[in-house]
């Protein structure tokens, strides 16, 4: 932590999230521009963030290299010598680990890609409208489509733009790091001028020179790049002197839906369920408030469960790894016997929405606005810069969506000084 902040910098970059971090780096590499990445917390990476517990790193946010064949954080990651885990997740495609036939699992497969042919063409209309709508009426798997929007885009489709969501671009590569991905933005933080335990209340850009106020002192910048989650924006928890109303509607128009983990100890076996070794389990296929499992995730004896939308905000307002603990061990037990709930150890929990400095987990669109993520991502004056996975038109939600857009927003603040 520096013990002092200076006085004057030429840019200033609040959050040291991917967002933050990506543009902290590339600014530094700028030959006679001055830097300092203000951060809320007391450590790097945001809403990616490593924990150990029992020997073992655990994902407390952000874990996979989505769409890894394409994704800027791969080469980076090997470059550091980090271990990838190259092995494709099942996540629900594999219902027979749920106890569904082999017929039924078929269904679902053919009814998710009937959907998302469903949403493509929703999204090709003129007018923007929920994703719940391509729903069909009465259909059998529709409540595990919710579910899965839950997890997916951490929200329910109700709630979901179509055409947001069909912007979204996988390549359908998924993979994750041995040390985790929190691990791998902290090693990436590691060098960079960075003050922790400094969140950000003011950004007066009256005059000709902008000043920030933080909890740690005011400081001047010529520039500014804003990396904060839109729930910061739109609450004023971050005030803009004066306002900026165009990125307070869009902030509104992109709020942070909810995706959280419970990691369990588990001392069992479920090797005989299925012969890639990383085990998915699906808790209900006919409700919308049910986890998905992840049994044993690199050899490793742990389950983590993973919940999103109103039922994981329900979950921690309920108080939080206890309740979410006793609802897992309870679906577990209905998929695999009561013996099941004497092998569990309660490790660790997520309870992103309780987290001050987030309120959330990734951005969504509201119906209406999927256009929101250009608005908000364009530059005010050509002095105050907005990087973060919200901003990103067709990786949101995403850490490497996050880390483009703080090295694009760099590169901007570099071409206006």
């Amino acid at each position: 932590m520096m013990s002092s902040l200076p006085s004057e910098v030429d840019v200033a970059v609040i959050g040291a999230g991917s967002a933050g971090i990506a543009a902290g780096r590339r600014l530094a590499k700028a030959r006679g521009v001055s830097v300092l990445v203000l951060e809320a917390r007391e450590r790097a990476g945001g809403r990616a963030w490593t924990i150990e517990k029992n020997g073992f790193p655990l994902d407390l946010g952000g874990e996979w290299l989505h769409s890894a064949d394409r994704n800027v954080l791969t080469g980076i990651a090997e470059n550091l010598g980090f271990a990838i885990y190259q092995r494709r997740p099942h996540w629900t495609t594999r219902l027979r680990n749920s106890g569904a036939s082999l017929i039924e699992e078929r269904d679902w497969i053919a009814a998710r890609e009937a959907n998302l042919r469903a949403r493509h063409r929703a999204a090709c209309e003129a007018e923007d409208r929920p994703a719940s709508t391509t729903l069909t009426p009465g259909g059998r798997w529709n409540a595990l489509l919710d579910a899965t929007s839950t997890w997916g885009n951490a929200v329910e489709l109700e709630k979901l733009s179509v055409k947001d969501n069909d912007r979204y671009e996988d390549s359908g590569v998924n993979w994750r790091l041995q040390r985790g991905y929190g691990t791998l933005l902290a090693t990436l933080a590691r060098d960079l001028p960075i003050a922790f335990d400094a969140p950000v209340s003011r950004i007066d850009h009256r005059g000709r020179d902008i000043i920030i106020d933080t909890k740690r002192g005011r400081i001047v910048a010529r520039r500014v790049i804003v990396a904060v989650p839109t729930s910061i924006l739109s609450a004023e928890a971050l005030v803009f002197d004066p306002v900026v109303p165009a990125k307070l509607d869009a902030a509104n128009g992109l709020p942070l839906g909810l995706a959280n983990k419970l990691f369990f100890g588990f001392d069992g076996d479920m090797a005989d369920l299925d012969e890639t070794g990383d085990i998915f389990l699906v808790g209900s296929t006919t409700r919308r408030d049910t986890m998905s499992y992840q049994a044993r995730p690199f050899g490793r004896p742990i389950i983590q469960c993973f919940f999103g939308g109103e039922f994981a905000a329900g979950l921690e307002r309920a108080g939080g790894l206890p309740a979410m603990a006793a609802f897992a061990t309870d679906e577990l037990a209905a998929l695999r016997g009561n013996d099941i709930r004497k092998k569990l150890t309660p490790l660790a929990a997520s309870a992103w929405r309780g987290d001050v400095f987030a309120r959330g987990s990734y951005s969504y669109a509201r119906p209406g606005h999927a256009d929101d993520r250009a608005i908000l991502a364009a530059p005010v004056d050509r002095r105050i810069f907005f990087a973060g996975e919200a901003t990103s038109l067709n990786f949101f939600s995403t850490v490497h969506g996050a880390h483009e857009t703080g090295t694009r927003a760099a590169e901007e603040a570099l071409a206006s000084l």
